[in-house]
């Protein structure tokens, strides 16, 4: 069973998606922001993160950022969640370091696919 951390700092938007992705047989690990989420990742290195790029504290590009650039991280799939749904966020996500890109709303099916996709057979 593999395990995702949802770093969402929107309740229902983190909420929803944390209750779809359970009813899915994922563990879901949740941070509210991006110290919280660099925290997490330093405890227990989930399998694949979900990643809104607009977070307090330390925002979604600079958490990408040194999680790719730390050996011990590097290899995380990371998904970028973002409002932003121009052509130019999606490359500025893959340029930071971000495996996948979703916009929000989020399509549940296409998420679902992305995560399968990077997670290949540790789902």
């Amino acid at each position: 069973m593999a395990t995702i951390l949802l770093v969402e700092d929107n309740e229902l938007n983190r909420d929803m998606l944390a209750r779809r992705l359970a009813r899915k047989a994922y563990v879901v690990d949740i941070a509210e922001n991006g110290k919280s989420a660099l925290e997490a990742v330093a405890l227990d290195r989930p399998d694949i993160i979900l990643l809104d790029m607009s977070i307090p504290v330390i925002d979604g590009w600079v958490v990408t950022k040194q999680l790719k650039a730390d050996p011990e991280t590097a290899h995380i799939p990371i998904i970028a969640l973002t409002a932003h749904a121009m052509t130019e966020d999606r490359r500025k996500a893959l340029e930071a370091g971000c495996d996948e890109y979703v916009s929000k709303p989020v399509d549940f099916s296409e998420l679902l696919e992305k995560i399968e996709s990077l997670l290949g057979d540790r789902t």
